[in-house]
């Protein structure tokens, strides 16, 4: 099994090399960012691509979007972020399981064989929230589409509507047009209040 580790830390990389390499037939290839993974798979095909949400510059769903449209290899998610509003918009982007990075070691290398045979899986305490969760009420982050949260995502980290632009491959004027749309959709007028939003929500 040829797989794609994706993380930005090189500790959590070898970490995680370290216990998938003891599986039989497997081969570990790495990605330090979001650029990496979308240049790896346009040289090579690879039997599963684990990538975390929280990465520079191009993360998160949007990326998750481009490798789904670029490649059909099974994507497994493995993020600090438990909560059901990633992991619903994680799946609806196009990934076949979802672990958290505080998931057991046995927990993760079983999520990795399933998803890698073509199955899914999500980590059982995480699922158990998914079903629990009430319905998103008006005004929530939940009823943001993908591409919404990768802009409130950058937002909350500082960046300019040009640099937003410039790292997801759209005009400027579409990222304005977005923010907009997003600040309707939450019931806000002000930027700052975006920004409190994501904070909240833990998208830092």
């Amino acid at each position: 099994m040829k797989i794609l580790l994706v993380d930005d830390h090189a500790i959590v990389r070898a970490g995680l090399k370290r216990l998938l390499s003891m599986m039989s037939n497997v081969e570990i290839f790495e990605a330090a960012s979001g650029r990496d993974c979308l240049a790896a798979i346009k040289g090579s095909s690879f039997d599963l691509i684990v990538l975390d949400l929280n990465l520079p510059e191009l993360g998160g769903v949007e990326l998750i979007a481009r490798v789904r449209s670029s490649t059909s290899s099974p994507i497994l998610v493995l993020s600090m972020h438990s909560e059901p509003l990633y992991v619903t918009r994680a799946l609806e982007a196009g990934a076949q399981g979802y672990v958290s990075k505080n998931a057991s070691p046995e927990e993760v290398v079983s999520a990795v064989k399933r998803v890698g045979s073509g199955g899914h899986y999500v980590e059982h305490e995480i699922a158990q929230a998914l079903v629990l969760q009430p319905q998103p009420a008006s005004g929530s982050l939940a009823q943001l589409a993908p591409r919404d949260l990768e802009i409130l995502r950058h937002l909350a980290a500082g960046r300019s509507l040009g640099e937003i632009a410039a790292v997801l491959g759209i005009g400027y004027k579409t990222v304005a047009n977005n923010c907009s749309l997003i600040k309707a959709k939450l019931g806000v007028t002000r930027t700052a209040d975006l920004l409190r939003m994501a904070v909240e929500a833990g998208m830092l």
